[in-house]
């Protein structure tokens, strides 16, 4: 990394941090930390939510596997993850685990002649990128999916996340249900064995590289991508569609969702490659970790008073930042899945 990408990226994450923690400064008593998927909802809804209550959110966006070890080691009152926990894991923890909002992992390049939305991907080329097997823009395969597209012969630079991420844990589950070579080789978790390419901490960081390098390709929310004017590809989704990333697509992609069936397993859900010709091929959920028996109730029950605000209340501005809001029927399974926490007030 060179001096100027170092800078841009100690600005960005020093945004990303200060955000949050200044909308609770005046009385920031909720502390969370995690996936960095969600963190541009939860800086609106703080401000938000601080407004009318009073009550601050102090969240850092560290990566979902952070979150995940921050609540185990209860340094936290609630932690953060895009990759949900199974419920065997959540029962040997005493944790409770809910949804908040959808949202899209997109792929977003720097291509020298390539404007946003121009590119068009399907999985299995995506998963040879990645993998190293496709290592210039003008290849065959990219040149057939795009047809009368200026393609540079230009080497491909990988930018991936350095550290546990639910976002990776999404994006790779998808190129695993795509492709046999990647489930093979490569498969699906937080944290993978990166065939090719650059690590960088959260989707600010990944931003960030793919925004200073010229031929590279990296993943990240949807959020990121616009706010740092990123240009995002196009994808062939499961029926052949070719489709763009949006709240519409995202919404999509989660209809068949059976959220009250899913109460039942910690709300596990995972929607990527669904059917449907408007789906987006990679689309999740993200999702909030708490104690059924906190130490402190009163914290534990304050978090869950602000995720019940947003729910409510948080709707438009998680479209405007083109994540979906949760439907009626998902939202009323998690607020009696509440009753679990002990003094909950659910």
């Amino acid at each position: 990394m060179n001096v100027s990408l170092k800078s841009v990226m100690t600005a960005i994450a020093g945004i990303a941090s200060a955000a949050v923690i200044a909308t609770g400064a005046l009385a920031a008593n909720i502390n969370g930390a995690g996936a960095s998927f969600p963190y541009p909802i939860y800086a609106k809804w703080a401000g938000a939510y601080q407004s009318v209550s009073g009550v601050g959110l102090n969240y850092q966006s560290i990566g979902s596997g952070g979150g995940i070890a921050q609540i185990k080691a209860k340094t936290v009152t609630f932690g953060a993850t895009d990759a949900p926990l199974k419920k065997a894991e959540l029962d040997k923890f005493g944790l409770a685990q809910f949804p908040t909002v959808i949202g899209g992992v997109v792929p977003v390049v720097n291509v020298p002649g390539v404007a946003a939305g121009q590119l068009v991907l399907s999985g299995q080329v995506l998963a040879d990128i990645f993998a190293g097997k496709i290592g210039r823009w003008d290849d065959a395969a990219i040149k057939a999916l795009n047809p009368g597209l200026a393609l540079p012969g230009k080497a491909i630079s990988v930018v991936h996340r350095a550290d546990a991420s639910g976002t990776t844990f999404v994006f790779t589950t998808y190129l695993s249900r795509v492709s046999q070579d990647w489930s093979k080789s490569v498969g699906a978790a937080t944290a993978v064995d990166w065939p090719v390419g650059i690590g960088a901490k959260g989707n600010e960081g990944v931003a960030g590289n793919v925004a200073q390098t010229s031929g590279s390709i990296g993943y990240v929310e949807f959020a990121y991508a616009k706010q740092n004017h990123l240009k995002h590809t196009r994808m062939i989704n499961k029926d052949g569609k070719t489709v763009v990333p949006s709240a519409d697509t995202f919404k999509a992609a989660a209809s068949g969702a059976d959220w009250a069936a899913a109460a039942n397993n910690g709300f596990y859900v995972i929607i990527v490659d669904q059917p449907g010709a408007n789906t987006w091929p990679i689309t999740a959920t993200t999702y909030i970790l708490v104690y059924k028996q906190p130490a402190d109730q009163a914290t534990t029950k304050d978090v869950l008073k602000f995720f019940s605000w947003a729910y409510k209340n948080g709707g438009n501005a998680a479209l405007s930042l083109d994540y979906v809001p949760l439907p009626e029927v998902a939202t009323k399974a998690i607020e009696a899945s509440w009753k679990q926490v002990q003094g909950s007030g659910f």
